[in-house]
């Protein structure tokens, strides 16, 4: 069998497995197992599983990626995704298109939690589209900017991918997450001044200003201030977890716990 002819087997029997709705792993795993079978036979495929597989496992290198994604479920159940939400729109809520704007400051602001695009794209999108559409934000508006928003969650740190390049390049963490701030805040930027921009050049899209009176903008913003105040230990946390995980991420996850004086009523 030629390389190419193995290598269209691989590709179809995986997809095959994907269609019959396996997990995307198990289909990856059977698919992988088949072509090193045909193309080395039984005896070096049990031996690579029995020694790669286990070596694998076995380094924490790649640890650090289920803790920042438990991370980030910590923050979800904590009530930080609503906390971060209701303290973005606090601050943009004064201007035209501020809750798409708020939406993208906490998608950002997830996103340095959990290190995850689909993760902060859900998280935010169940707490953010229900607010914009009862404000009056159109559907295209709003599904746009969470879309946009989410792939936030690679760019800043601690971004799995980030972390990924890293092992395989045997490049230094910290020093890919310190150099993909400013490009991520550069992104940030650019997706609040194109909504700004949207909003009113195209009519209909969002509303003219917040309803929500001065006051009771800034007793939201007050109220949400300490359950969003653990945003910069998590960004230290990230830096200090890519050289030594086991030591900083538990310690980050505690902060994701909100204390019962920081809950939103």
């Amino acid at each position: 069998m030629t390389p190419i002819e193995l290598t269209v087997l691989i590709f179809g029997s995986m997809l095959v497995m994907m269609a019959l709705r396996l997990p995307i792993a198990i289909s990856m795993f059977c698919a992988g197992s088949l072509g090193y079978l045909m193309q080395a036979g039984w005896a070096p495929y049990s031996s690579f599983i029995n020694s790669q597989a286990f070596a694998r496992f076995a380094g924490y290198d790649l640890s650090v990626i289920p803790l920042f994604i438990l991370m980030g479920n910590f923050a979800t159940k904590g009530g930080i995704s609503k906390s971060l939400f209701q303290f973005a729109a606090s601050v943009m809520g004064g201007f035209k298109g501020g809750l798409a704007m708020a939406s993208l400051l906490a998608c950002a602001a997830f996103g340095a939690i959990s290190g995850s695009s689909v993760a902060t794209a859900a998280t935010i999108s169940g707490v953010a589209l229900p607010e914009m559409r009862q404000h009056g934000y159109s559907g295209r508006l709003a599904t746009a900017t969470l879309a946009a928003g989410g792939t936030l969650g690679i760019q800043l740190p601690p971004s799995v991918v980030l972390v990924i390049y890293a092992i395989l390049t045997e490049q230094n963490i910290s020093k890919l997450f310190a150099a993909a701030v400013i490009p991520g805040i550069i992104a940030l930027c650019g997706y609040m001044i194109a909504v700004a921009i949207y909003v009113r050049v195209v009519p209909g899209q969002a509303p003219d200003v917040d309803q929500d009176k001065p006051h009771s903008r800034s007793a939201r913003f007050w109220a949400c201030c300490p359950s969003s105040s653990f945003l910069p230990w998590s960004l230290a946390a990230s830096m200090v977890a890519s050289s030594h995980p086991p030591r900083a991420q538990p310690w980050a996850r505690r902060q994701c716990w909100s204390p019962p004086w920081s809950k939103v009523r």
